[in-house]
């Protein structure tokens, strides 16, 4: 199936509201709630702190909130809803870019068609298989596979490539879960991506804000604003439950991308009575043949401050952070909300097996600021007192969509998804973690077992953990 069309040959879903994204609506909020009050702050925060989702007015309260004190109240806010929704576990992943043809000239894109410098090159099945190897002999259990925008990558193409990964065993090493980051499809070509045993299938909108949006995708498919908004709306017409929204931070006005996500979110909801599993918020960085433009430049300030606004105004949706920012930011801010993380990253076509010390922009997308190994990710993680996790379980037992809320608005998250977390930590450190990490890292779940407080569930979650140690693998609750 083909991904190229015309506008007129696409039909939006019954469901889909075409126009959900109202530039007006977005401006009148922020002017309407240009200067909030302490008092207006307070309460926004006590909603979010109630497990309760933002609307837009609650969020553009939060936005343009910009004094030091109320900055720290919502930072401080988000830490404290951080905690109580996910506990201290961090999700690791790594993305997998499998071909960079693209018929798109977006002008912020190292793949973008018009760009003579960048390598072309479209990952076979040895070259997927080489580099899944790679990637499961340093620990990971968890890809992304990234794509251009391009005929030979249809929906075909797609599943074929996630079957080749699943397919890849190598010692104790599988792929468990495989996401999509790629083109937006019709409803059939996302039925036979969703056969392939799919995660998340995630579309970056990249800005909400339609002007700015035309004049950064000059041609392709791309420039058709409503095809790509609508695009997930098409997965969960496909069944595809669990999506990935996102901004690429500095296109356009920060606070005007927030209040795009939240409507995004908002729309989901009252749609199909499910939001979204994650969310991006990639800042723009250098690409092949590209310079940033600094007019919308976001600083690591508004940065900071962004991520916890996004924890308060959707408490039960993923927050997903990449090796595009650098250490000390990924630090600071994975106290306010974030839940995913990549590490160990490397974004060049058949980058984790070429080993080169220094990136090449004319063989990637954009610059990455965070290129460390994933046990070094993983140190830092477990000496800060995180708790890796490579899980799989929800996605494995069906708890997605609305099945997933069901079980993460009653607090399940931190019920499931911590012992979840602490069992494929043990597997991480019985099988490629360096001695001195695995000692660290036994030492932080003896921590969080003495601190556990349902005795039953510990029961057996220690006797999993012993079981991990002789040899078994692949164990959840």
């Amino acid at each position: 199936m083909s991904i190229i069309y015309t506008p007129q040959q696409y039909a939006l879903p019954d469901k889909a509201m075409e126009n959900f994204i109202d530039t007006d609506e977005i401006n009148g909020f922020l002017k309407e709630f240009e200067n909030p009050t302490e008092e207006q702050v307070d309460e926004v925060i006590a909603k979010s702190l109630n497990k309760q989702r933002l609307n837009l007015q609650e969020t553009a309260i939060l936005v343009n909130a910009s004094s030091p004190e109320m900055v720290s109240k919502i930072k401080a806010a988000a830490k404290q809803l951080k905690e109580q929704v996910y506990g201290k576990r961090i999700v690791l992943f790594a993305p997998l870019y499998i071909g960079n043809l693209c018929i798109n000239d977006c002008t912020y894109c190292g793949f973008r068609s018009t760009n003579k410098k960048q390598e072309r090159l479209t990952l076979g099945k040895q070259d997927i298989v080489d580099q899944v190897i790679a990637l499961e002999d340093t620990g990971h259990k968890r890809l992304i596979l990234v794509y251009g925008e391009h005929p030979r990558y249809d929906a075909k193409f797609i599943a074929e490539t996630v079957k080749v990964v699943y397919d890849v065993k190598h010692e104790n090493g599988e792929i468990r879960r495989v996401n999509i980051n790629a083109a937006p499809l019709e409803i059939e070509g996302f039925k036979t991506v969703k056969e392939a045993g799919i995660g998340t299938y995630q579309i970056f909108q990249e800005t909400y804000h339609r002007e700015t949006y035309a004049k950064v995708h000059k041609s392709g498919t791309k420039k058709h604003f409503d095809w790509r908004v609508t695009g997930l709306d098409r997965a969960q017409e496909a069944g595809i439950d669990d999506v990935g929204i996102g901004a690429l931070m500095g296109l356009y006005d920060w606070r005007f991308e927030m209040l795009g996500l939240v409507r995004h979110v908002n729309h989901f909801e009252a749609v199909y009575n499910v939001g979204p599993h994650t969310i991006s918020f990639p800042r723009i960085q250098s690409a092949s043949g590209f310079e940033v433009d600094k007019r919308y430049d976001v600083s690591d300030e508004e940065f900071t401050r962004l991520v916890a606004i996004l924890r308060l105004a959707v408490p039960y949706t993923g927050l997903i952070l990449t090796a595009r920012e650098p250490e000390h930011i990924r630090n600071e801010i994975m106290e306010y909300g974030i839940s995913q993380i990549d590490g160990g990253t490397n974004i060049e076509m058949k980058g984790y097996t070429s080993h080169k010390e220094q990136q090449d922009l004319d063989h990637e997308q954009f610059e990455i600021s965070d290129n460390r190994s994933l046990n070094e990710v993983m140190e830092e993680l477990v000496g800060n007192g995180y708790i890796p996790s490579f899980c799989t379980a929800c996605y494995r037992l069906n708890r997605t969509g609305e099945h997933f809320m069901e079980f993460s608005v009653p607090g399940f998250i931190k019920r499931f998804c911590q012992p979840n977390a602490m069992l494929t930590l043990a597997e991480y450190l019985e099988d490629y973690a360096p001695g001195e990490t695995k000692d660290k890292g036994y030492h932080l779940i003896k921590e969080n077992l003495e601190n556990y407080e349902d005795e039953r569930f510990k029961d057996k979650l220690i006797e999993r953990l012993e079981r991990i140690k002789k040899g078994d693998r692949d164990l959840y609750f």
